[in-house]
């Protein structure tokens, strides 16, 4: 038996196949054959919905907390950068390489 190719299904149609499946108005042998797609596929997705259906009516995942900042450290930063760069053009200009050096 030849293996045929990945495929990718789009989310709206793991969507319309899990949600036949939460029906279950046929068996997984019957949504196997009508959508072309292995049972256990049709299981997995059928369990991904409703692990995520809870997230629907309001109760959202933890968010990450965002990480703090040192101003004090990204100021002194910043003024560092602004030497060297103030240093460098006046460098620069000095030696005839920049045509309009900042004084």
């Amino acid at each position: 038996m030849a293996r045929r190719p990945r495929r990718n299904h789009s989310p709206a149609f793991k969507a319309k196949v899990a949600v036949a499946a939460i029906k279950g108005e046929k068996t997984m042998i019957e949504l196997s054959q009508e959508f072309d797609v292995h049972p256990n596929q049709i299981k997995q997705w059928r369990d991904q919905l409703l692990e995520g259906a809870t997230g629907v009516f309001g109760e959202t995942p933890k968010a990450e907390p965002e990480p703090t900042i040192d101003v004090k450290t990204l100021h002194a930063k910043i003024g560092e950068l602004t030497l060297e760069n103030d240093f460098l053009s006046g460098a620069l200009g000095k030696a005839g390489l920049l045509p309009s050096a900042r004084r």
